[in-house]
């Protein structure tokens, strides 16, 4: 998983293909069943922190017109939270098992992949990606200038899909200002697109 989250982040040749993209898939679809099991008061922990003192530190005032999207939701874990935050939520997976686990609220479900998400350009407030892999030409389509990238590893160094914050700062082609920081075992950063 490293090799790919380095390469789906455009840090290292190779990028993400057709071919990685069904294994993927295919990966996700088997785990679904029992990704439930995952979830974690330690690692929602790692997320409520990253919401509230990230966005906190980014001055994140929310509201009835934001629009937000969790990236990788898989079974919806972490969905009730992100939606907490935002007016509008969008969980988004590429797993239809994980989608078909997952509870219809309170946050829309979208099949999709993050390499080339279904939404229009600009039309994002806050993305979150908890332990997924980051598409940095997406991010930078759909976040609106003064947008919010929340990036989150619930386990850290540990967590199988990781990048430090400078990775995720490289990999962006466009300026940020933000904060980072951690919660337990797990490591944040909350980025505003400058531009």
């Amino acid at each position: 998983m490293r090799a790919v989250t380095r390469r789906a982040a455009g840090l290292v040749p190779g990028g993400w293909d057709a071919e990685t993209r069904r294994t993927v898939a295919a990966l996700f679809d088997g785990l679904a069943p029992d990704w439930h099991t995952r979830d974690s008061p330690q690692r929602r922990a790692v997320v409520s922190d990253s919401l509230g003192r990230g966005l906190g530190a980014m001055a994140w005032t929310g509201g009835t017109d934001t629009v937000g999207i969790e990236l990788g939701s898989g079974t919806g874990i972490y969905s009730d939270l992100v939606a907490g935050v935002v007016g509008s939520a969008v969980a988004v997976d590429l797993s239809d098992a994980m989608l078909r686990e997952a509870p219809s609220a309170p946050a829309a479900r979208l099949r999709g992949d993050s390499s080339a998400l279904p939404l229009c350009s600009g039309s994002v407030d806050l993305a979150v990606v908890i332990n997924m892999f980051l598409f940095p030409g997406e991010i930078a389509r759909v976040l609106r200038p003064g947008g919010i990238l929340l990036w989150v590893n619930v386990s850290g160094p540990d967590t199988p899909i990781h990048l430090t914050t400078t990775e995720v700062v490289a990999a962006l082609p466009f300026e940020v200002d933000g904060v980072e920081s951690t919660a337990g075992a797990g490591t944040w950063c909350a980025l505003r697109r400058i531009r």
